[in-house]
């Protein structure tokens, strides 16, 4: 069950700013994807729903079974590492989720969650990195040499780091503009800065294991923090640009590197 959630001054100006058409919505229950007959109960807060096209010759043979279903021509709305708030253009109009996970953090940071989230609505990027990737996922599934939940995660990482290129310019005008929004992102990042700092000493020490380190960095990128090699080169203007073919061969040299 789902129902509308009440959006404060600063959440109402970016939804009116990113995604005016966007329906706000708390879930009753948790979920890393909705199944076809849960995401219709939508239907009692949007006109119509459009499935994601994701072919099914991107998807390896041995990939995990959730990119089969985002595949199989279905409403899948949300997927395993969407976090806290989830968004789809899979109804008309859009909508935004806010998971009963969020319960317990600051008010503020989950504020910034759905803000977030709003921001990304209203931009021109696929819905999962399985639309992002296409088949390129294919190429990336063989360059990182590790399991398929590892690639997943990667893959993951990968296309988060390419949307927060481009919603950081939305974050970088809120501490003046919208300053409880803007303190959110700013103490976020603020907070990861030290971890995204250490991480080549913790991989090469094996605490941290590469592709946890991936996400870790790329989950950087978004609040333009100073990221050490090698995840610095996702943090240019040419990733922004060339996208999933230049993300397949920054993993290639990366996890040829670790391996000579």
């Amino acid at each position: 069950m789902f129902e509308r959630r009440t959006l404060d001054g600063e959440l109402e100006a970016v939804r009116a700013a990113h995604a005016p058409d966007a329906v706000v919505l708390r879930s009753e229950g948790d979920f890393e994807t909705l199944p076809p007959e849960r995401a219709m109960q939508l239907g009692a807060f949007v006109e119509s729903f459009d499935p994601s096209a994701y072919a099914e010759a991107w998807v390896p043979p041995d990939a995990p079974e959730v990119l089969g279903r985002l595949a199989g021509g279905d409403v899948a709305i949300g997927a395993p590492g969407d976090g806290s708030v989830a968004w789809s253009r899979q109804t008309r109009p859009p909508v935004v989720i806010e998971k009963p996970r969020t319960e317990g953090s600051p008010a503020d940071f989950v504020h910034f969650l759905v803000a977030e989230a709003l921001v990304e609505v209203g931009l021109d990027v696929p819905e999962h990195f399985l639309g992002f990737f296409e088949g390129a996922y294919r190429d990336l599934d063989a360059a990182v040499p590790l399991g398929p939940g590892d690639t997943y995660q990667v893959a993951a990482a990968l296309y988060d780091a390419w949307v927060g290129l481009r919603t950081r310019d939305a974050f970088e005008t809120w501490p003046a503009e919208r300053p409880a929004l803007g303190e959110a992102w700013r103490d976020a990042g603020e907070r990861l800065q030290p971890r995204v700092a250490s991480l080549p000493e913790s991989v090469a020490t094996g605490d941290t294991d590469l592709p946890a380190a991936i996400e870790l960095a790329c989950s950087g990128v978004k609040h333009d923090l100073d990221l050490p090699a090698p995840f610095d080169a996702l943090d240019v203007a040419a990733y922004r640009d060339r996208g999933a073919p230049y993300a397949v061969t920054w993993a290639e040299k990366v996890f040829d590197a670790l391996e000579s």
